[in-house]
C-alpha cells in the first residue's frame, strides 16, 4: 500500500500527496442561495409574522413585485461552515423562545440537508411584534358592541 503513494522522479523516490475528496469539493454555494433556503424554512414556522429586512429590501420588493425570500437573513460562509442571522417579526401572543427554537431547528436542518454545509450558528433577532390581528379583533368586537348598543336603544 505504501508503494502506491510513491513514484520515482529523476532517479529519486518521491512521496505523493494523498488527495482527500470532500462532499462539496469544487461546488461553491452562494450566500444568497443559503439565505433563500433559510427564508423558506423560517416562513413555515408558526408565530412568525414576517421578516425584517430594512429599507433597501423593501424598495426592491415593491419595484420587482416579487417576494424576497432572503429578506431579513444574513449568511456568512467560511470553508464548509455557515453562520446565519435571522431577523423576524413575531405574531402577538406567540411564545418568543418557542418560535426562536423552532426557527433554529428548521433552518439548521434545511440548510445542512440541501447544501451539505455545517451550520454552526442560527441567531434569531426579534425586531418587532405584529399586533395587526389583535387590533382587527378588537375593532370587530367594538363594532359588534356598538351595533348591539344601537339595537338595544332602538328597541326601547
Amino acid at each position: 500500500m505504501e508503494e502506491e503513494n510513491k513514484k520515482v522522479e529523476n532517479g529519486e523516490v518521491v512521496e505523493l500527496e494523498e488527495e482527500i475528496k470532500t462532499e462539496n469539493e469544487g461546488i461553491q454555494i452562494s450566500n444568497d442561495v443559503v439565505a433563500v433556503i433559510a427564508g423558506v424554512a423560517v416562513s413555515e414556522v408558526q408565530g412568525v409574522s414576517g421578516m425584517s429586512g430594512g429599507f433597501a429590501g423593501g424598495i426592491t420588493e415593491v419595484l420587482s413585485g416579487k417576494k424576497n425570500l432572503a429578506k431579513g437573513i444574513k449568511v456568512d460562509i467560511l470553508d464548509d461552515t455557515a453562520k446565519i442571522d435571522v431577523n423576524i417579526i413575531v405574531e402577538y401572543g406567540s411564545r418568543i423562545p418557542d418560535v426562536a427554537f423552532e426557527i433554529q431547528n428548521r433552518v439548521k436542518k434545511s440548510v445542512e440537508n440541501m447544501t451539505g454545509l455545517k451550520v454552526e450558528e442560527v441567531n434569531v433577532h426579534v425586531q418587532g411584534v405584529n399586533t395587526d390581528a389583535v387590533m382587527e379583533e378588537k375593532n370587530i368586537k367594538d363594532e359588534n358592541t356598538q351595533e348591539t348598543t344601537q339595537q338595544n336603544e332602538n328597541n326601547e
